[in-house]
């Protein structure tokens, strides 16, 4: 038995006027998707947990069948395991984004621009990182440099809860004063935040950036706060070989605290400017392999949903259906039995630019018990099958009985 999942992280959305009133999964051309759904089971899942934050962190690590109550111990100690840093018991580590703020004198003034410092690529934000690292890395603070935007800082004995930290993708064009790191042992935090400003706003990469038209990464942004995490073994649990495919940090890093194999493909970026076919072609050679779980996370439609690009986001989902997921299942048919699940982790919706916790659709496709399903997958043949799974963590296993 071979199961797939195809994680579209996103992908969910609600009606919207720059659409004609309808949501991208609607007006999205994907065949593959409606074909499953034709012969599959459709419903709503709660992938987010109630009390907790609407992250691709808790929402992935409940489709993958891990109760977030009980593993959960922050969003950046899953990226760091990624980067490879050997996180201490007693280390604190924070998701740090390269961001764009606006030139206000003020720190406080100023407004969050972009919450991804213009989509800098890799190599200029090592060198941007690094240079942080060797201006304001401690004994006690150490910078780490990731992928694109999304970089580490560890906090040798720091306090596990700090304070208030707001994800820079939450305050899109807003003035950051009200969203600044707030709590009783916040403030070496912020200062190192203002510290990075005025390094980073004349460093050569920036200006060279400016000279191409492009946004400077003139800043860091602090977020995503924890501990090392504890997961238990996927194999473990499900007795099942399982692979992740993904361009991220956070999935790359709950695969190898899941002691998953994490699978790197060349041009995965997490944008829509992905390598949507090396994805296809990595998840068909993983099951060649002999693996018999593949999990294939793509960004794009998130990404899309916070910068509000209606018809970007659109399009993303048309080649997700026909670069990845046609593809992988005509393959998945030369064996005799499989199932596929596609769902989003959380949506994204255009009106708000971030994401929601509201209950997200899933499709579950079984080669060996067809089913007469619905026409066309979406949010509303989604809710009108009254199929309903309100603890999140419990999909996987009924995805996997089947």
């Amino acid at each position: 038995m071979k199961y797939f999942v195809m994680l579209c992280d996103g992908m969910a959305d609600e009606p919207n006027e720059v659409l004609d009133g309808k949501t991208p999964m609607t007006l999205a051309k994907k065949p593959n998707m409606d074909a499953l759904a034709q012969k599959g089971e459709v419903g709503c899942v709660k992938t987010v947990q109630e009390g907790m934050k609407p992250g691709s962190d808790v929402a992935n690590l409940a489709v993958l069948g891990y109760n977030a109550y009980d593993c959960y111990t922050g969003r950046s100690p899953l990226e760091a395991a990624s980067i490879g840093i050997d996180l201490k018991d007693t280390d604190v580590t924070l998701r740090c984004n390269l961001v764009t703020l606006s030139d206000e004198e003020n720190y406080e003034d100023k407004t969050m621009v972009d919450y991804c410092g213009g989509d800098i690529s890799t190599p200029e934000a090592k060198i941007l990182v690094e240079y942080l690292q060797e201006n304001l890395g401690s004994d006690e603070f150490k910078f780490y440099p990731g992928v694109a935007y999304r970089h580490c800082l560890v906090w040798d004995n720091g306090n596990p809860h700090p304070g208030e930290f707001t994800p820079p993708h939450d305050i899109p064009n807003k003035v950051v004063r009200e969203y600044i790191p707030k709590g009783e042992d916040t403030a070496k935090l912020y200062e190192l935040m203002k510290k990075s400003y005025e390094l980073l706003k004349d460093h050569p990469v920036n200006k060279k950036r400016i000279e191409e038209g492009k946004r400077p990464a003139n800043s860091c942004w602090f977020w995503g706060e924890g501990t090392k995490p504890q997961l238990e073994s996927f194999m473990k649990k499900t007795g099942l070989k399982g692979s992740m495919i993904s361009a991220v940090d956070l999935l790359k890093g709950i695969a190898i605290c899941a002691e998953m194999k994490s699978v790197d493909v060349d041009g995965a970026t997490g944008y829509i400017d992905t390598n949507f076919e090396g994805k296809c072609k990595a998840a068909i050679d993983e099951f060649k392999y002999g693996q018999d779980f593949v999990y294939i996370h793509v960004e794009a439609p998130d990404e899309c949903g916070h910068r509000g690009e209606a018809q970007n986001k659109v399009k993303a989902i048309e080649l997700i259906d026909e670069k990845i997921l046609g593809p992988v299942v005509d393959f998945l048919k030369s064996y005799d039995d499989f199932a596929v699940l596609v769902c989003p982790d959380h949506p994204t919706p255009l009106s708000i630019q971030t994401h929601s916790s509201t209950p997200v659709p899933y499709l579950i496709y079984d080669s060996k018990n067809e089913k007469n399903g619905v026409s066309t997958f979406n949010e509303e043949t989604a809710k009108s099958t009254g199929n309903y799974i309100e603890k999140g963590y419990t999909l996987m296993d009924y995805f996997l009985s089947k």
